[in-house]
């Protein structure tokens, strides 16, 4: 029931930060091009997409044999989808544009995502065996 809660999350946020990445979006606020509290939003953004993908697979599954390789896959497709948007912004939409700093923010929440789950790896095995 877990995982069904936490992968219906994950694709309403995975398709949320679609939306929102591929909308008009009338404000802005940069210095020399370079927007800070934007950046931070991506890497939260992405921080937390995938925790919830993480924490999907950690559910799903009835074990803990994989949840180091399992972490790194789902780095790496937060990473693709992170570049995808990008990608998708520059050739979809006429009104956005691709940004490499912008990947760099995803990159950076992702890469804290995979730091705070390894770190914390023996709390959520205990959490899950205590929900399971």
């Amino acid at each position: 029931m877990v995982a069904k809660i936490l992968l219906f999350a994950a694709l309403l946020y995975t398709s949320a930060i679609t939306y929102f990445s591929l909308i008009v979006m009338d404000f802005k606020v940069s210095v020399g091009g370079f927007d800070p509290t934007d950046k931070m939003l991506h890497a939260g953004a992405y921080l937390f997409l995938a925790c919830l993908w993480k924490l999907y697979f950690v559910f799903q599954k009835p074990d803990f044999k994989r949840y180091t390789s399992n972490l790194y896959w789902v780095a790496f497709a937060c990473f693709v989808f992170g570049m995808l948007i990008e990608v998708l912004q520059g050739t979809l939409t006429s009104y956005r544009t691709p940004d490499w700093w912008d990947v760099v923010a995803n990159s950076t929440g992702v890469v804290l995502a995979v730091l705070f789950f390894i770190v914390m790896a023996p709390t959520v095995k205990k959490v899950k065996q205590k929900v399971s």
